[in-house]
């Protein structure tokens, strides 16, 4: 656990209160130095199989962009460590803050095809293995985490209502690594660090993200997307008993809140305690919203997610 007292310890010149008042993160969870997204992951496992039976699982969906090894995929190592059927599928995907939503995407795509019954679903991220620690603006942002979900088929009016998925390739450099591909290895010239007119320290090796430009992105396409899909299920706002978005800052939440006009009750947050944890940060906020008695039986709930790529997607759901 790494809290903003913490970061004010190393970094006294850091104005704290300006990074709560945009980012809204008072603490965040970072895996330790050799703990990886599927060293997460298998212990988020660990929680699910002490309640839910995994001997029916006949697919593993895996999205990550910190994978343990270029090859094989991490499914196949969860597999292997909780000793699964033969008889599945596995498959890893590259995504990121939108991930959730393309996770159940697929996922669903599965169920209907007939393809798959009882679908494992994994979104774990260590976004901290490329942050530069001198780099405040993602320094103070994400945490580490993941989250593991059951999805299968019911013969009950719940479950996924619509789906919208869309992206903007073009603007795929306001938030990415630009060395350690196959097009720009690690090098000593990608490991050379530049500091911004912001005062923010990073190399090509590091994640670097335009955050307003990224803000500005979020805030011209996700309300349109959730609003567009709700008109074409012919609801409103006001039938939509809960918003939950990626938890990308306190300031995107804002926003998203105004532009939409929700009510408090209808939108959830739990940023504070756990930051940005990528295509995690869903799913927990789904966990603890339930925990809280916030979702329940028969209510309609829209999940959002946005970011990297650039991408974003909708899913409107029932209870």
């Amino acid at each position: 656990m790494v809290t903003n007292q913490d970061l004010h310890d190393e970094f006294p010149n850091w104005d704290i209160d300006r990074v709560v008042k945009k980012s809204g993160v008072l603490k965040r969870h970072i895996a330790t130095k050799n703990e990886t997204a599927l060293d997460l992951s298998i212990k988020a496992c660990e929680k699910l199989f002490s309640n839910e039976s995994k001997e029916d699982i006949d697919g593993i969906i895996y999205c990550t962009q910190s994978p343990d090894y270029i090859m094989p995929s991490n499914c196949f190592f969860l597999q292997d460590h909780f000793n699964l059927s033969e008889n599945i599928f596995a498959l890893d995907f590259n995504h990121a803050c939108t991930g959730y939503i393309y996770s159940l995407a697929i996922a669903h795509s599965f169920l209907l095809s007939g393809l798959g019954r009882k679908i494992l679903l994994v979104n774990a991220d260590t976004y901290s293995k490329y942050i530069n620690k001198n780099d405040r603006s993602t320094r103070v942002l994400f945490g580490d985490g993941a989250a593991v979900s059951i999805i299968e088929s019911t013969k009950s009016q719940s479950g996924i209502i619509d789906i919208d998925l869309a992206s903007r390739g073009k603007g795929y450099d306001k938030f990415w690594i630009q060395a350690g591909g196959l097009r720009i290895p690690k090098s000593k010239e990608t490991s050379v660090e530049l500091r911004d007119k912001s005062g923010n320290v990073r190399s090509k090796n590091d994640i670097t993200m335009d955050g307003m430009e990224v803000w500005s992105f979020i805030n011209s396409v996700a309300p349109k997307q959730i609003l567009s899909l709700l008109e074409r299920n012919n609801l409103n706002k006001s039938e939509v008993s809960l918003f939950i978005f990626h938890q990308a800052s306190k300031m995107t939440l804002d926003s998203l809140m105004r532009i939409l006009q929700l009510e408090n009750d209808q939108f959830f947050t739990n940023i504070k305690e756990i930051g940005n944890t990528v295509s995690a940060s869903i799913p927990i906020a789904i966990k603890d919203a339930m925990d809280q008695g916030k979702l329940k039986k028969g209510q309609h709930v829209v999940l959002s997610g946005f970011g990297v790529g650039l991408s974003y997607g909708t899913i409107l759901m029932k209870i």
